[in-house]
């Protein structure tokens, strides 16, 4: 018989929550002489292949970046395309991810977001509430240090309102205020396209998370790049600042 500590020894958990900025659509379409847009299209079929791949994982959340703060300076053309194919996911993955039994959710600034993306959000967030299987999280308009700071804000307003002390704020304040208060810290970041930056995804969130970088284009990430960035993550130590023995 093998016992539960050999079992766990050969079989090491997977990460519990995986993060991923998914990086490369451009140079993908540029790569073939195609236009971006295209780039984007083949990187949303690999963010519903990611999807699949981390439920059979045993993925318990996973966080992608789907849309960044700064993205909004791109050119217009390059962005109204972006809320297509974003309009698109939302409309016709429900059903796909109900099946799955993935619960869906959005953090960021939702006010820059058109009205009927916003009502496109709340009904695939309602619709999936109730799902018990691997929780799913969009980032769009969403940058991290505009969330620290909104946090520090809100913060601010319950001391001057004295609905706390300025003793009582700690890290878990802080967590607590942020729009992943919901959710445990990523153990694992994946980042494509070879670059080797967190281009301000998640800086408070993944303080103590295992980075591995991947130099595959983000279209044409593939189940076996998951499970292999997995490993990489299955063979470090992970010690949070102390000895390992």
């Amino acid at each position: 018989m093998v016992t539960a500590s050999l079992k766990n020894a050969e079989f090491p958990a997977p990460p519990v929550h995986v993060a991923i900025i998914m990086d490369g659509n451009g140079r993908w379409a540029q790569a073939r002489g195609l236009p971006r847009t295209a780039g984007h299209q083949r990187g949303a079929k690999a963010v519903k292949r990611t999807v699949k791949a981390a439920v059979h994982e045993g993925i318990d959340y996973l966080t992608v970046f789907g849309f960044s703060s700064e993205n909004w300076k791109r050119p217009e053309e390059e962005v109204r395309d972006l809320m297509g194919l974003l309009r698109l996911y939302l409309k016709s993955e429900l059903a796909e991810l109900k099946r799955e039994g993935v619960r869906f959710r959005v953090i960021g600034d939702r006010k820059r977001l058109a009205p009927d993306i916003n009502l496109l959000i709340e009904d695939m967030e309602r619709e999936t509430v109730n799902s018990t299987g691997m929780v799913l999280t969009v980032a769009l308009s969403y940058g991290s240090r505009a969330e620290i700071a909104a946090a520090a804000r809100h913060l601010a307003v319950e001391v001057s309102e004295g609905r706390l002390s300025v003793d009582d704020i700690d890290e878990e304040a802080i967590a607590g205020r942020l729009f992943t208060s919901d959710l445990p810290d990523p153990d694992l970041l994946i980042r494509t396209s070879g670059e080797q930056r967190i281009s301000n995804f998640l800086l408070w969130q993944l303080a103590y998370a295992e980075l591995v970088f991947v130099d595959k284009l983000w279209p044409d990430f593939e189940h076996e790049d998951l499970k292999d960035a997995i490993k990489e993550y299955q063979s470090r130590e992970r010690r949070y600042g102390a000895t390992g023995l």
